[in-house]
């Protein structure tokens, strides 16, 4: 039987009054991953995992034995995957932080007229981040609540506060999250400005006060002088955060050895977030464009080095009107990211700009710089980053796009989740492309538990493939309600996991917590993780994630293996935003050719229902031959005055689509899924 929770406690502030994490049962977890992956695999390569599994979870095995450690940790532990996920998902990773892990939101284009515009809208930008961080310290922010799929139940808040407080360290095996504790006595509040490759420390609290719009506006001004007066060519030292993890590690060991570097890292360690005041890139500002720019700077020649991607929050505003924030992943999930920037732009939207009359100019102290002192050891590392970060640059592959035919209003008339229904058309895209079906991740937020972050959706489904083989075979010649039933099945079935995922009782943490039990406890490592199957099934090709907004923006992200694509979607009422990335060093994806399958399959979809509907609904069919006989006489009438026979072909030819808004008779089963269930990339 699975573990749960019987009666949690009544305090909800930081996710202490939640239920923990529910164990799911051993045998349910290895029969699923069974199923998960037969489809996936050879027949020979199934018949030896099915034995693996079967002697893994045999009675008195290995597997009941790291189970009961489990059991034990759950008991002891807040929550029993927490530190195990961390690790695996993010401190592990050994490769750079820019594209492979940190994701961006991509505010609306900005049209700055002159460079005080954008300055403007920074210091407009930080007074919302101090207003927002004003709720944070004072525990004020409302707690979130679930919708769509089990709605209603609280979530833990813990990751919001993580925003501004926390820190990435590298490490040379493992990164460290530093969260900073709150005390009686807070942190020093500044923020770092990052400004032509240069730090510069912007306090927002002086002599007690917090800093208004038109002193933040002030300061900012102050930075811009003192960036542009610099006489001699200071190094480009943010590139070496663009760097692997380990190598990062190694060249701020060697920066530790100086003093006057010690106490430029502490500052930025212990800042709130970056304000990165990029330079415009000359580039043509498409959405895509604007993806890759936040994503990485542009490289060396442009604004690569004007980063610090170890901090959680680096708000972006570029000259040319090119905005956004990136953020590191580890200490929070997408959907914490989006309600904190939905809060920043709607902040900026409904409180003007107040630069009114203020403090002056003599009462507040020049910004400081940071200085670095760099040995050649370190101008090579430099060097060696920057290369790196001009290799990732020329290897992403970005296109977003902005679907129009039709958006999640479309789907929920089809008495469909609008997550399940893209999850499938992604299934489809990819099996145009490839011809096979690949381990897939979505993430599912897991925050209706004590700590609790995401685990996976395991969208590659039979029921899926079935659709997809059926969508692109013509061999199988299946008929249109066969493929409907299909699409209804695939949907279920997504839908079903769904809710196993957001209530704990997936298999991808299960399988995690055994494998690293067995870890702690110095065995051999099991059989079931050395297996094929086991790498085939965390070998995510296809990494998606829905991160809806309110306001108008997107996220995007890069792949996380290098053969594979990062889907990202942003479903809105008539129009859904697709961010799509690959490397092009991989000669197996190509960024374009997947969204143009996107798109076919989406258009395929969307026929295929409005067919289905209006073939099973009389009520339908019976408007439309009233319809038709209508049309028809009204072409015939035009034919007669008009001599024109091709009028009565075009009639007809729309007349699908004045049937699309007509109610159907669709299964009810598949609900909506929302932000709170899917947050953000893996």
């Amino acid at each position: 039987m699975p573990v749960l929770d019987q009666e949690p406690s009544t305090d909800l502030g930081d996710g202490v009054g939640l239920p923990k994490l529910p164990l799911p049962d051993l045998k349910v977890t290895l029969d699923m991953y069974l199923r998960c992956m037969q489809h996936l695999l050879t027949e020979e390569q199934f018949n030896k995992t099915q034995n693996i599994v079967k002697q893994f979870g045999s009675p008195g095995g290995v597997g009941e034995l790291l189970q009961s450690k489990l059991v034990e940790r759950r008991e002891s532990t807040a929550n029993w995957v927490y530190e195990y996920w961390l690790n695996d998902m993010y401190l592990n990773n050994r490769l750079a932080l820019p594209v492979n892990s940190s994701p961006a939101m991509v505010f609306p284009q900005q049209n700055f007229r002159a460079p005080i515009d954008s300055l403007r809208f920074a210091a407009h930008l930080i007074s919302g981040v101090l207003e927002y961080k004003t709720l944070l310290d004072g525990r004020a922010l409302p707690v979130d609540y679930a919708r769509g799929q089990l709605a209603g139940t609280p979530l833990c808040m813990e990751q919001y506060y993580r925003l501004f407080t926390s820190y990435r360290l590298p490490g040379p095996e493992r990164d460290t999250l530093v969260a900073q504790e709150s005390s009686v006595m807070p942190e020093p509040e500044h923020i770092i400005v990052a400004c032509k490759n240069q730090f510069f420390v912007l306090d927002v609290v002086i002599n007690f006060r917090r800093l208004n719009e038109r002193d933040l506006l002030t300061q900012l001004e102050k930075i811009v002088k003192m960036a542009d007066s610099e006489d001699e060519s200071l190094p480009h030292i943010g590139l070496l955060t663009s760097d692997g993890r380990t190598e990062w590690a190694e060249s701020r060991s060697i920066l530790m050895k100086e003093s006057t570097n010690r106490d430029s890292l502490d500052m930025i360690e212990r800042c709130m977030c970056l304000l990165c005041l990029d330079d415009a890139s000359g580039a043509e500002l498409s959405d895509t464009t604007r993806a890759t720019l936040m994503l990485h700077g542009g490289g060396v020649t442009k604004n690569g080095g004007n980063r610090w991607y170890d901090k959680p929050m680096q708000f972006v505003v570029g000259a040319n009107g090119c905005c956004g924030v990136v953020c590191e992943h580890s200490p929070f999930e997408g959907i914490v990211l989006v309600q904190c920037t939905e809060y920043l732009l709607k902040y900026m939207i409904g409180s003007p700009s107040k630069l009114v009359r203020a403090a002056s100019v003599s009462e507040l102290p020049a910004p400081r710089r940071l200085r670095w002192k760099c040995t050649p050891e370190i101008h090579k590392l430099i060097a060696s980053s920057a290369d790196k970060l001009q290799r990732l640059v020329r290897n992403l592959d970005m296109n977003v796009h902005k679907f129009y035919e039709y958006g999640k209003e479309f789907i929920k008339k089809q008495k469909m989740s609008p997550d399940a229904y893209i999850q499938v058309a992604l299934q489809l895209a990819f099996y145009r492309c490839h011809g096979r079906p690949v381990s897939t991740y979505e993430s599912a937020s897991i925050r209706r538990f004590q700590q609790g972050r995401v685990d996976n959706i395991r969208s590659a489904t039979p029921e899926a493939l079935a659709f997809v083989r059926a969508m692109t075979d013509a061999k199988l010649s299946t008929s249109d309600m066969e493929k409907m039933e299909m699409l209804r099945n695939a949907i279920t079935a997504q839908t079903k996991y769904t809710v196993l995922a957001i209530t704990g009782m997936a298999i991808d943490n299960h399988l995690l917590g055994l494998r690293e039990i067995a870890l702690e406890m110095k065995m051999e490592k099991p059989e079931i993780f050395k297996d094929d199957a086991y790498l085939i099934s965390n070998q995510f090709i296809l990494s998606t994630s829905q991160v809806p907004t309110t306001v108008e923006m997107f996220c995007c992200y890069g792949p996380v293996v290098p053969n594979g694509y990062g889907a990202c979607y942003n479903p809105q009422s008539d129009h859904i935003i697709f961010s799509v990335s690959s490397f092009r060093e991989s000669p197996q994806t190509c960024s374009a050719e997947f969204v143009k399958c996107l798109v076919q399959g989406l258009l395929d979809m969307k026929d295929l229902c409005n067919k289905c509907n209006y073939n099973s609904d009389p009520a339908m069919q019976r408007k439309g031959q009233t319809v038709k006989k209508h049309t028809e006489m009204e072409a015939n009438k035009q034919d007669k005055i008009q001599q024109r026979p091709s009028d009565q072909s075009k009639s007809q030819q729309t007349l699908p689509q004045v049937l699309v808004k007509s109610p159907d008779q669709n299964n009810p089963e598949a609900q909506t899924q929302t932000s709170e269930q899917n947050g953000s990339k893996s």
